[in-house]
């Protein structure tokens, strides 16, 4: 065999959105990119900002001889500062350039964090429907990923989680905008998540970890605001990106931030330094950290997601969908009127319409629409959700 069994495993398992992906290649070649109306991958579709061009340029430009250098492992302190500034304010914490690690991406800033907390058989708990790389990343580093339902409309069931929580458990993982279904989890839930975490934590005589995937963060939308984890609990760390606010995900830029309250401040930094570069991604890339300072606070055109969604869910509802209206990123998670998803995902196929089963996010029973595309997309694929919906109802 040329690949371990465990990888060849996993491979066989592979994610439901690739494989869609590429059933839409191989659609796209048969019958053409323009009659293939292809939901399946979270792509932002929007053009950075003008304002990501610019400083970019800039970057380049004025970058001195020692600008592709290594720095030191947490980052650019200037690109540190900057982006503790900001966050600060959106955390209504104050939060300095030492609690910031600047990552390649939200992926890479979540394998740093579970390198540096989890010892082999640590369980991580995570609601579903869920991103599905989770359990890989935390079984990269020897944890186990320990999956418990959410509430109907998709917010946490403290309920669930409280009873998940046991001698192997080292931290809750939440993501907020949620991927697949656009959920925003409230003040009150954060803060009786928090209340839950202190409580067990000292119960159990250690600290239980709270992690905040939250690249979807900007986007957000009808004033919805997505509450501040740092507030709700002290023994929180942060990842994030920018590849969906500033539509640059092959850019491979983000970064996590522990509260600088954390029991453990210190000892955490320092190992999350560390895993950074004995993980081999070193340092996050030393251009995108530049350009990036100047852009805290800066986002694509939100709006235009929203037209999207009023779009996709206006059509669907009429059509016969039943969902819950995401409240922020840019997917939606209606329910399959038939419970086996992965056959009613076919039946759109067959309309050359490509979603990918709930299944798997853990979510059976639903599918995920990622409505980044045109709005000619969402528009010439409506008659084909319909005509598939007519054969249900």
């Amino acid at each position: 065999m040329t690949v371990s069994k465990k990888i060849s495993e996993i491979m066989t398992q592979s994610s439901w959105i690739r494989k869609m992906f590429e059933e839409g290649t191989r659609l796209k070649a048969q019958h053409g990119a323009a009659k293939v109306f292809d939901f399946s991958l979270g792509n932002p579709n929007l053009p950075p900002p003008v304002a990501f061009n610019q400083s970019l340029q800039e970057a380049v430009v004025t970058c001195g001889p020692d600008g592709h250098c290594y720095m030191p492992q947490a980052g650019f302190p200037q690109v540190c500062r900057s982006v503790s500034e900001y966050l600060s304010k959106e955390q209504a914490t104050a939060v300095s350039e030492k609690e910031i690690l600047m990552t390649c991406g939200a992926a890479g800033a979540l394998n740093v964090v579970l390198k540096a907390i989890l010892d082999p058989g640590d369980e991580v708990i995570v609601s579903t429907p869920c991103f599905v790389e989770y359990q890989f990343y935390v079984d990269n580093h020897g944890g186990k990923l320990r999956m418990v339902p959410s509430l109907a409309d998709f917010n946490l069931d403290l309920e669930t989680i409280a009873a998940a929580i046991g001698e192997h458990t080292k931290a809750v993982l939440i993501n907020s905008p949620n991927n697949p279904t656009g959920q925003i989890y409230d003040h009150q839930s954060l803060n009786q998540l928090g209340g839950l975490l202190e409580k067990r934590s000292r119960e159990l005589g250690r600290t239980l970890y709270l992690l905040s995937d939250e690249p979807y963060r900007k986007i957000v939308f009808d004033g919805t605001q997505v509450p501040s984890v740092f507030n709700a609990y002290r023994d929180s760390v942060l990842v994030t990106s920018y590849s969906k606010d500033l539509s640059i995900p092959g850019e491979r830029i983000g970064f996590a931030a522990v509260n600088p309250a954390a029991t453990h401040r210190e000892a955490l930094l320092a190992g999350m330094a560390l895993t950074n570069r004995i993980l081999g991604y070193v340092n996050a890339p030393a251009l995108m950290q530049r350009v990036v300072a100047c852009l805290q606070g800066v986002s694509v055109d939100i709006d235009q997601y929203k037209h999207k969604r009023d779009l996709l869910c206006a059509g669907l509802a009429d059509a016969g969908y039943e969902f819950v209206p995401p409240r922020g990123a840019f997917y939606l998670f209606p329910k399959s009127p038939i419970a086996d998803d992965a056959a009613f995902v076919r039946q759109l196929q067959a309309e050359l319409i490509l979603v990918v089963p709930g299944s798997g996010f853990a979510g059976p029973g639903h599918f995920r629409i990622a409505f980044c595309v045109d709005d000619s997309t969402i528009v010439k694929a409506l008659p084909g959700f319909r005509r598939v919906m007519k054969k249900y109802k």
